[in-house]
Parts: C-alpha cells; sequence; structure tokens
C-alpha cells in the first residue's frame, strides 16, 4: 500500500494535468491512496477535484487551515493509511511508471528517500514563460542542482523533488518542518543525510514541472528560497552545499564592489571585469538558447531572469542571516 500526498492551493490551472498523470500510473489501483491537502482554495481547485474524487474512490481531499506547505505534509501523511508515502506537486505531471520505478529504487538501492529529474516546461508558450523555464533549467542559474540540470547516472544527492520515503522515516527522524514556508524538503533531506540515511536521484524518471509565468512570481519564489535557506542550516547545524552561497557572494560583490570601485581603480577594473564576464555568459547563454528555440526575444530576457534568480535568492539569504542573528520572525505573506 501506498499512499501519495499532494500539497494544494489555488492549482485550477494545474490540477487536471497533475490528476491526469495520476490516473495513468502503472501502479495497482488497488494499493493506492492519493490524499489531496487543500490549503482552503478560494479559486475551482476544490470543484474540479470533487469530479475526479467521484470517479476514482482511491482519491480525497482533505482540509489544511494553514494553507503552507509543511503542514500539509504532516496532515497528509498522518490521514495516510500506506507503508510508503510519495510527496507530489500539483504543479507536474509524472510519467506513467513513476510510483512503481519509486518504490522499487527505495527496496532496491536501501534507500531512505528517491525521486526523479524535473523537466521544467513554460506554463504558456510565450518568449517570457520559454525565457523563465530555460532559466530554470540552465547550469548557469541553478548550479549543480541535479534534479534541476538532469544526470547521466543513478547517482547519491542532497536533496531531491517528489520524493518517496518509508512511513517508519519520519517515526524516525520526525515531519515536515513546519516553520519553513519555503525549504521544507531541504531541511527534511538535510535531516535524512544528517541521520545516516541515503538519498538517490533516478534521473531516467523525468518530472514534468509547469515553471511560474511572471518575473515577480519568479523573484519571489527565489527570494524566499534563499530567505529561508539560513534557518535551514541553523536547525541542521551545518550547510548542506557550497552553492547556496554564490548568490549571496554575487549580491555582495556587486554592492561592496561597486562601493570601493569609487575608493581605488585597482578595484574598479577586476570589478568591471567580472560584471562584464557575467553579461557576457548571460547574454551568451540567452542568444544561444534563442536561436536553438527561434525565440529572439529570448536572448534579451533570459539575462534579466538570470540577475532576478541570483539577485532575489542572495537578498533573500542575507535577510535571512539577519534574521537568524536577530531572533528575528520568519513569517512571510506568499503560502506557495
Amino acid at each position: 500500500m501506498i499512499s501519495v500526498v499532494v500539497p494544494i492551493y489555488n492549482e485550477e490551472k494545474y490540477i487536471d494535468k497533475c490528476v491526469q498523470s495520476i490516473v495513468a500510473q502503472d501502479f495497482p489501483k488497488d494499493e493506492l491512496e492519493v490524499v489531496f491537502v487543500d490549503g482552503m482554495s478560494k479559486d475551482r481547485t476544490r470543484e474540479i477535484l470533487a469530479a475526479w474524487v467521484e470517479k476514482y474512490p482511491f482519491m480525497r481531499v482533505v482540509d489544511n487551515p494553514r494553507q503552507i506547505v509543511p503542514p500539509a505534509m504532516n496532515i497528509g501523511i498522518r490521514a495516510a493509511h500506506g507503508d510508503i508515502i510519495i510527496r507530489l506537486d500539483a504543479h507536474a505531471a509524472f510519467p506513467t511508471n513513476y510510483f512503481s520505478e519509486l518504490v522499487h529504487h527505495l527496496n532496491a538501492l536501501d534507500a531512505d528517500n528517491v525521486g526523479g529529474v524535473c523537466r521544467t516546461l513554460p506554463m504558456a508558450d510565450t518568449p517570457l514563460c520559454r525565457s523563465i523555464a530555460a532559466v530554470l533549467s540552465s547550469p548557469f542559474g541553478m548550479g549543480n542542482s541535479y534534479f534541476r540540470i538532469g544526470s547521466d547516472q543513478i547517482r547519491q544527492v542532497d536533496t531531491v523533488p517528489f520524493g518517496c520515503f518509508r512511513r517508519s522515516l519520519f517515526d524516525r527522524i520526525g515531519f515536515f518542518d513546519e516553520e519553513l514556508i519555503r525549504n521544507q524538503d531541504d531541511e527534511f533531506n538535510g535531516r535524512i543525510v544528517k541521520n545516516g540515511g541515503k538519498i538517490f536521484l533516478l534521473p531516467h524518471l523525468v518530472i514534468d514541472y509547469f515553471a511560474r509565468d511572471k518575473v515577480k512570481k519568479v523573484w519571489s519564489m527565489f527570494y524566499q528560497y534563499g530567505l529561508f535557506k539560513p534557518l535551514v542550516n541553523k536547525k541542521l547545524g551545518s550547510p548542506a552545499t557550497l552553492r547556496q552561497f554564490f548568490p549571496m557572494l554575487f549580491v555582495l560583490g556587486l554592492v561592496l564592489g561597486l562601493a570601493l570601485s569609487f575608493v581605488s581603480r585597482w578595484i574598479l577594473i577586476p570589478y568591471v571585469a567580472v560584471v562584464a564576464l557575467y553579461l557576457l555568459l548571460s547574454f551568451g547563454i540567452g542568444i544561444k538558447t534563442a536561436c536553438r528555440e527561434h525565440c529572439w526575444p529570448m536572448a534579451f530576457q533570459m539575462p534579466w531572469l538570470f540577475f532576478v534568480v541570483h539577485c532575489g535568492y542572495g537578498i533573500g539569504y542575507l535577510q535571512g542571516i539577519a534574521k537568524v542573528l536577530l531572533h528575528r520572525n520568519f513569517v512571510v505573506q506568499s503560502k506557495r
């Protein structure tokens, strides 16, 4: 028996594709339950789900009054009956063998968590949406985050999206941390590794993930990723990866380098050189992608989006450090 937990909130644009991919799974339906945990959606999400639940009795919807993801996961896990828990996202569609392959490799690899690779797709066929999807799939934008940029082999990693866990794991290391509006998966996976567990990325399992469709949503998402990362590090006792520091160093370098450039030309020259290299790389990737996609606006949109992602995360990270040092509250308004 496996239980699939899906946190949702105002997902009317995405929910049908997600549910269709669940229904199409090759895993036996009599050994499956799907628990949608809804943060009191204000759009047509509940109405759309009601039709699916009526048709497929292995699906049900429960409420999440707190509206954010970590309580949703914990509510779903506690309501679930399965020996294995799979965490999904309504913004994604999954290959038909996703559940069966996760369960197989969880056992075959003696793993504590396994997950697939995200193929980031545009929400709409517009140059901006295509640029956002390309930036979120680029090593220049995402570093060595293998679940975003892909891998040529099964590998042990620090985190995976939409993972698969034995229920006993939650008895051993606890549930999702409800203080973390963002990065709750990173913190939970960090706890797995800290307690001697193993996490594996399965590159043959490709998840179609639909990116945000507006620049301000991308900024907000990465700002919050950066904001909560220092709190994750504090909870784990150490940073899980080195790549998380580069956006913060980038922002510090931009600000301090500019200020010090007025003091000495020996600082001005390397500062201008580094900024020029960043622009050259971002425009080069943008032009290469635009040629491949036959969409010239991407050549100019992608450099701006790289800057949005890196500065959003870096500024959020610096503010997160300040909040940790000053013991300030991490509450933010966004529920996604």
